[in-house]
């Protein structure tokens, strides 16, 4: 079949009996809902205790105790002391603790003092770290729709039906003593 060789008309013919592809449109897929959503802790805020975020959420002020999202960015200047739980998350200021992530970047302003669980690492020339690196055995997941709800929180709150609250304990009556208190005890007299 050589196109060259065949008069005009008859190449005509044969493009109009090709069969033209057409492609069906593809949309993207479409990403869940909680990679779109940006939570961001400023300078000058302090947050003590458990964050559990949907999305990204990007540290710029001190957090002391458990973070867990789908992504972590603690910012130049910030500190979070305590425990890390995401799939990525990048450090750029301190970080004094543990963290369990799929990803984890140190960059060159990074200051991290703790034990680090990831599948893969990334240490920029100039990041301190000091601390342990340990592979991880199952990958993280982002927290769940109740986890962000507080649903497990909430069940963990009330007591299960058939369980008594625990009673206080009872007083406990001081000791008397048979000699004054300012008085030594003679060596004869402690027993170890």
């Amino acid at each position: 079949m050589n196109y060259f060789s065949q008069p005009k008309g008859a190449r005509e013919v044969k493009m109009k009996e090709a069969v033209v592809e057409t492609r069906p449109e593809v949309a993207a897929p479409a990403k869940p809902a909680q990679q779109d959503t940006l939570s961001t802790f400023g300078k000058g805020m302090l947050i003590t205790g458990t964050v559990v975020c949907s999305g990204a959420l990007q540290i710029f002020g001190r957090v002391t105790g458990e973070i867990h999202a789908a992504k972590i960015i603690v910012g130049e200047g910030a500190r979070v002391e305590g425990k890390i739980r995401a799939q990525d998350v990048v450090i750029q200021g301190e970080f004094l603790g543990t963290v369990h992530a799929n990803s984890v970047k140190l960059q060159s302003t990074a200051k991290v003092d703790g034990e680090v669980f990831n599948k893969q690492l990334a240490i920029e020339q100039n990041a301190l770290f000091e601390g342990v690196s340990r592979r991880l055995e199952r990958p993280v997941e982002p927290p769940s729709a109740d986890q962000v709800s507080g649903a497990k929180a909430a069940q963990a709150t009330q007591p299960a039906q058939g369980v008594q609250p625990a009673q206080r304990p009872r007083a406990v009556e001081p000791l008397e003593l048979s000699r004054p208190a300012n008085q030594p005890i003679p060596l004869s007299e402690v027993v170890i």
